[in-house]
């Protein structure tokens, strides 16, 4: 059979995994801290029988859009936003760190310092911040967390702990199946005491709904031509099928 049947099988597969990238980066558009997925694919010869003429498309890493989203002025003492570079410690249900920047933070019924979904916050000390009972908090910029205590007088303030602020190497970073960031290693980062922070903001998503929504056009009519090329392929074999039968 013509090779090119799987050449159009394998664009129109990269077509598939693009849609659902751009789709769900468009769900995305208003997630706090959401960072852009990119589809990636490249050509790759097929190699067989005869001159490796012919090429398909082969999927790589997926990559994602580090850059900033805009930081938005919420005044909510919770709501944290990474100033430049760098990432929230999280932990996950299995025990390993990952890293975000929807800093939408909540204190749960235990009084942990968790994120808009349930997380636990890391603390410099490698476990998660837990926060007594408080009257008032504020996060400094390099993320310290000092609380006034239930029924402590307004002078009397305490020093918590300090969220853990890592910011790796970008290529030592991919995004995991739950939308976190993590390394390769899954190794603990150290904490890095330059990055900044901003309290009473959130970062907005980097998502280009325009961009996103191109994509999701564009792709589709790319799948429609691959379809069509795997259309002519099975009418080329039907018409050298129907010659054999002639001779």
């Amino acid at each position: 059979m013509d090779k090119v049947l799987y050449l159009a099988m394998s664009g129109a597969r990269e077509n598939m995994l693009a849609q659902q990238a751009h789709a769900n980066n468009l769900a995305n558009a208003n997630t706090t801290g959401f960072k852009t997925d990119l589809a990636q694919a490249r050509a790759m010869q097929v190699f067989g029988d005869g001159h490796a003429s012919r090429v398909y498309a082969q999927t790589e890493r997926p990559a994602t859009d580090m850059s900033s989203g805009t930081l938005i002025e919420t005044g909510r003492k919770l709501d944290l936003a990474i100033a430049g570079d760098g990432w929230i410690t999280v932990q996950r249900p299995d025990g390993t760190e990952a890293y975000t920047r929807g800093g939408e933070l909540q204190v749960d019924v235990n009084n942990q310092l968790v994120t808009g979904g349930g997380l636990p916050v890391m603390g410099n000390g490698g476990i998660p911040v837990i926060l007594p009972p408080f009257e008032n908090l504020d996060i400094g910029t390099d993320g310290t967390i000092t609380v006034r205590p239930l029924g402590d007088n307004a002078n009397q303030l305490v020093l918590v702990d300090q969220i853990k602020l890592v910011n790796p190497d970008r290529q030592n970073l991919f995004k995991d199946r739950d939308g976190l960031m993590v390394t390769d290693n899954a190794q603990p980062l150290p904490a890095d005491q330059n990055v900044r922070v901003r309290s009473g903001y959130i970062e907005s998503s980097n998502v280009n709904a325009v961009n996103e929504l191109t994509g999701i056009i564009t792709t589709s009519r790319q799948f429609e031509m691959q379809v069509r090329m795997m259309k002519t392929a099975q009418e080329n074999s039907e018409a050298a099928a129907a010659i054999l039968r002639l001779s």
